[in-house]
């Protein structure tokens, strides 16, 4: 669970333009902007700037003057959960949308040109879980990474692991790193020899009510210190503190019901 954008600046500053394929960015649409802007504000340190509104009235999140992700306001004629979106970067995001398209996932909308930032488009894989495609122009995506307050991780929670990589391998040219027994399914993707996300197959677990889903985590420097300022906040806590490999990880919901997970980096 490591970013592969390449070496970060002192600040943890990764300005360079991404890797196709790379995630480069996290987006999430909601129905109220104003309150989650001080949702977010207050548990991150974010501060807000306006960012293109191709798709309605949008900001981008900066963390000391860097930006980290997206907030927007949902289209009353889009039905489109309310989700945090990893997009995932490419060359040519029309070529990338005809290969999900040819692969069995859908393409809900564009591709379209974001003013001078790039150009987008918004798919789901086969299983339906959503995920954004973004070509850079003034652009580039996140732009901060391995601090508290950035995106640390992306994780796929689908039915089953080995045919959800076969799509994005097809799609953005990763290599896999499975990881299967009798009582875990988990691959890992891989982009220049470094792991950029992960593939988690839960079989019948995978909730009904959400079917695949990715799961954005945001890095955080004490997860119980975050923890209990979410919850004042008026978020929710779905699966409470856990140890990993990777560090401590708590999943989240913040108060329109988006779910995200937050990490605690071991030392």
């Amino acid at each position: 669970m490591t970013d592969a954008r390449g070496p970060a600046g002192p600040n943890g500053d990764t300005s360079a333009r991404h890797a196709p394929g790379t995630p480069c960015w996290v987006s999430l649409m909601v129905h109220s902007p104003a309150a989650t802007e001080e949702f977010y504000g207050a548990l991150f340190g974010w501060e807000f700037q306006p960012g293109p509104q191709q798709l309605g009235p949008y900001v981008r999140a900066l963390l000391d003057g860097c930006e980290v992700a997206g907030l927007g306001r949902l289209p009353p004629d889009r039905h489109l959960p309310i989700a945090w979106t990893p997009y995932f970067a490419s060359q040519d995001v029309d070529l990338t949308a005809e290969t999900v398209r040819s692969r069995g996932g859908t393409i809900g909308v564009g591709p379209l040109d974001a003013a001078d930032a790039g150009r987008l488009a918004i798919g789901s894989d086969p299983s339906g879980a959503i995920f954004g495609i973004w070509q850079a122009a003034a652009h580039l995506g996140t732009a901060v990474a391995g601090v508290p307050g950035t995106p640390a991780w992306n994780e796929l929670l689908t039915y089953e692991s080995a045919s959800a990589a076969k799509f994005y391998r097809t799609v953005f040219g990763y290599e896999e790193e499975p990881e299967v027994s009798a009582d875990f399914d988990h691959v890992t993707l891989h982009l220049g020899g470094g792991p950029v996300a992960g593939i988690h197959g839960l079989g019948h677990a995978l909730p009904r009510d959400r079917g695949a889903h990715w799961v954005t985590y945001f890095q955080v420097a004490d997860v119980d210190d975050a923890l209990d300022q979410l919850v004042h906040l008026g978020g929710h806590v779905i699966e409470p503190v856990h140890d990993t490999p990777h560090g401590r990880v708590a999943h989240v919901a913040d108060p329109e019901g988006a779910r995200f997970a937050l990490l605690q980096r071991p030392g």
